[in-house]
């Protein structure tokens, strides 16, 4: 029997004649016979093997019987291979190997067909473009559930301010209302139509009120309160009760499904439908979080669902996560309005196997995700990225200096965040296992949220809104309590911003400084309660606010210090020399640099985000110091320290190892150890393989010539040996347990057992596992691991079988060698 270097078995043909044994077995697979009125994939007959049996024994090949129904077939391929069935279960990881050499089989076989007829080609046509079918279906489904999902967060939002006071006017937001009273400035203006609660219920005189100039009332307060509470309690009924896959970001969940991990059901329809409706409902209760992270999860049900419909991806796990990955891009994108940062994410921080065609799919559903969006056009005024500013001032090489100190604030205060997040997560895990407890959670948080929000008037106002606020750049006719400067000994051709700060901008610094520590604080305890919540928003808040200030402090320093060489060198006296909101822009990218750790990508999102693409230089310098010290501290993002709380079996394909250890100290079974458990195939019946399946655990067994030599003759997965027993003893009344087995196509002579039957299954066995010498060191082991995408690797010395490593195993030792619990590491 020739076989490929590779697990993909070539078509073969073996001699039915044996003149030196006549009593050996020998048998050859048929080619495939088609029916004439239905040559589709699903339906081909094998014409049977052939075999020369023991006399007094039966031999039966599970390639004798019928049509493979349902079943996609391939003569030049094993069964292995060309099984449909759901091979992996929850909680496990996929063989990636396997499964694109599944894929190499299929892609072949339609290939192959495509030169026989009409039909062939037209398959092989929609094979070849049922990828970018896929992912134009992904983006589009994920640009409407966005867009609908920005639209309704909006419009509750700002019912807990108030209504709109026009017909129909409870379904309109603050935003609409003020253009059906044609006042489109209501930022800057009182908006006639807008009422407060407490002037509908006649207990103040102030119809409305403008942003941020609110008027503070008990009963306003009130109500704010109790609506929180009402969205917040919606919000963790329906994600406890109905799905609780929905809570939290799915950021963590998304990079290690990407990465091969199965959890059934985290992407499912139920999922989606509650992650929409809980993440409008959180986002509007106040709570300290944001939507755009859960967006990502939201892209990526849809592309799970949509893989559905196209048998090429539904029925190979690691062809669906390449959909997955371009769905990944298709959130980003419209989360932040960045199409272009979004397949940077998917690239750098969520997927795990990126080739070349998976970078054009994703950048395609990115761009098809923001054009639905755009058509939609959730924020009113053209523009899908959600700061489109354009400021029109530039920045100095002298401000490096506060863009640095911004940068390493942003990597303490990330650091800060993760530490203290995971700690509290730790700390109330199992004891927050009753569902009326966790629902109390989200209530307790939410009233303390509401409690703390509502005084300060940059917590009070949604977080999107308050971000665009920070980010702005002051105009002679704002007169929000940020732009308020002594503009009276102002030349006209000069702008105001090099005059003095009044007394208001100082007062609204220390809001600003008191709202940034009120929502980091929050945000610690938020982030992990049972509702939709991202980190994104709450992140760029703390890091705008602060940023503000530094900003002013900047701005003030250059106009208290004017006549100074260095300021006269670079800076005009008839233009804006510091412009506040660019320090805002800058400090929101490292504090959210610093808690998540994304390098490139959120360079490009930011300047997506903001259309600022002047300020990509800040923005990297910003980004890189919050990376280099958040790394100096907590040597995880948030992302990856959730994984390893989770114990998800996560290997970071962007991470170096230095190990001392080789194979032989990580194979399991080590000294004391109970003995591998092996399939011995020269002596092997249906009984031992009913006691392996019935008594073990094991994903798959390897296979060794025989108890002496032990040498490595293949490996056979759990899950295709029971599929094999069920559709033999479907096809055969006369097998018992008693009944020999063997796995090569021209076995050693059979000895007469008394056994009736003698059954093959040869096309199961995976006769070139991937194996490595004892004492081959550990980083070359993670490598082949994170190279090849394996689930498992046997050792071997000198052809006989030691061991086997698994993907857990390597995961528990590099734990180990960081003085972590390797035990934490839960699934396989």
């Amino acid at each position: 029997m020739a076989t490929s270097g590779s697990l993909l078995t070539e078509s073969r043909l073996d001699s039915i004649e044996d003149e030196d044994n006549d009593e050996c077995i020998s048998s050859f697979q048929g080619i495939p016979q088609t029916d004439n009125d239905d040559d589709s994939p699903n339906n081909v007959d094998f014409k049977l093997s052939l075999t020369r049996p023991r006399p007094g024994v039966q031999s039966f090949d599970l390639q004798q019987k019928g049509k493979a129904r349902g079943r996609r077939e391939y003569s030049d391929v094993p069964q292995y291979l060309a099984n449909d069935a759901d091979m992996y279960d929850d909680f496990h990881t996929i063989d990636w190997v396997r499964d694109r050499n599944k894929d190499k089989a299929r892609h072949d076989y339609i290939h192959t067909r495509g030169k026989l007829s009409i039909k062939g080609r037209l398959s092989k046509w929609f094979d070849a473009s049922s990828g970018w079918i896929i992912v134009l279906l992904v983006g589009i489904c994920t640009g409407l559930v966005a867009g609908v999902v920005d639209i309704t967060a909006e419009w509750m939002t700002d019912l807990k301010d108030g209504y709109c006071h026009a017909d129909g006017g409870l379904f309109y937001d603050k935003r609409s209302c003020c253009w059906l009273s044609n006042q489109t400035g209501f930022d800057q203006e009182d908006c006639d139509l807008w009422y407060t609660w407490a002037y509908q219920a006649g207990l103040n005189t102030v119809a409305a009120y403008s942003t941020p100039h609110y008027s503070f009332d008990i009963f306003d307060y009130l109500t704010y309160v109790t609506v929180s509470l009402f969205l917040a309690l919606l919000a963790g009924l329906f994600t406890v009760y109905l799905a609780p896959y929905a809570a939290g970001s799915g950021i963590p969940e998304v990079k290690t499904i990407l990465s091969g991990f199965v959890i059934k059901g985290y992407f499912g329809a139920v999922t989606l439908l509650v992650k929409s409706v809980g993440v409008v409902l959180a986002v509007s209760a106040g709570l300290s979080l944001g939507k755009e992270g859960p967006l990502v999860h939201v892209a990526c049900c849809c592309g799970n669902l949509l893989v559905r419909l196209f048998p090429k991806y539904r029925k190979n796990e690691a062809k669906k996560r390449e959909v997955l990955s371009a769905a990944a891009a298709a959130g980003v994108s419209v989360a932040f309005g960045a199409p272009i940062g979004g397949v940077l994410f998917s690239l750098e921080e969520a997927s795990y196997y990126f080739p070349h065609k998976t970078l054009w799919r994703s950048f395609f559903a990115a761009l098809v995700a923001f054009l639905t969006l755009a058509l939609l056009n959730p924020f009113y005024n053209g523009s899908v990225a959600l700061f489109n500013l354009n400021h029109a001032n530039s920045w100095h090489l002298f401000e490096l200096i506060p863009f640095a100190v911004l940068g390493v604030v942003g990597g303490i205060t990330g650091s800060v965040f993760i530490a203290a997040n995971v700690r509290w997560t730790k700390f109330k895990r199992g004891k927050l296992s009753n569902h009326i407890i966790t629902v109390a959670e989200v209530i307790l948080v939410a009233f303390v949220t509401g409690i703390v929000n509502y005084p300060n008037v940059y917590t009070r106002m949604g977080s999107s809104e308050a971000i665009r606020l920070l980010f702005s750049q002051c105009s002679g006719e704002d007169n929000s309590a940020l732009c308020q400067y002594n503009r009276t000994d102002v030349h006209p051709d000069e702008l105001y911003h090099d005059t003095q700060a009044l007394d208001p901008v100082w007062n609204a610094m220390w809001q600003l400084l008191l709202a940034g520590l009120a929502r980091g604080l929050l945000t610690i305890f938020t982030y992990g309660i049972k509702v939709p919540a991202g980190l994104f928003i709450p992140s760029m808040f703390v890091g705008a606010c602060f940023g503000r200030f530094v900003g002013v402090i900047t701005e003030q320093f250059a106009y208290t210090y004017r006549n100074m060489w260095f300021i006269e060198l670079f800076c005009s006296p008839k233009a804006t020399c510091v412009t506040p909101g660019l320090y805002a822009i800058v400090g929101a990218a490292a504090s959210l640099g610093g808690v998540t750790r994304m390098t490139v990508s959120l360079v490009v999102i930011m300047f997506e985000l903001t259309g600022g693409l002047t300020y990509i230089v800040p923005i990297m310098v910003a980004i890189m110091l919050s990376k280099w010290i958040g790394d100096a501290i907590v040597s995880k993002g948030i992302y990856d320290a959730h994984i390893i709380l989770n114990g998800f079996p996560f290997m970071d394909s962007k991470e170096e190892y230095t190990l001392e250890s080789v194979a032989a100290d990580v194979m399991k079974p080590q000294k004391g150890d109970p003995h591998l458990t092996c399939l011995y195939i020269d002596d092997c019946m249906i009984g031992y393989l009913d006691h392996l399946i019935r008594d073990t655990e094991f994903f798959g067994f390897p296979c060794v010539m025989s108890r002496e030599s032990m040498l490595l003759a293949g490996y056979i997965t759990r899950r295709d040996i029971v599929n094999a027993l069920d559709k033999l003893r479907k096809l055969n009344d006369g097998i018992t347990v008693d009944s020999l087995v063997y796995f090569a196509e021209q076995h050693a002579c059979i000895e007469d057992t008394g056994a009736s039957t003698a059954i093959s299954l040869s096309g199961y066995i995976d006769t070139c596992p991937t194996a490595v010498s004892e004492d081959i060191p550990m980083e070359r082991v993670i490598e082949l691991f994170r190279k090849m995408g394996l689930r498992q690797i046997l050792v071997t010395k000198n052809g006989k079988l030691l061991g086997i490593i698994t993907k857990k195993d390597v995961i528990r030792h590099i734990a180990t060698t960081e003085k972590r619990d390797p035990e934490n590491v839960k699934f396989h």
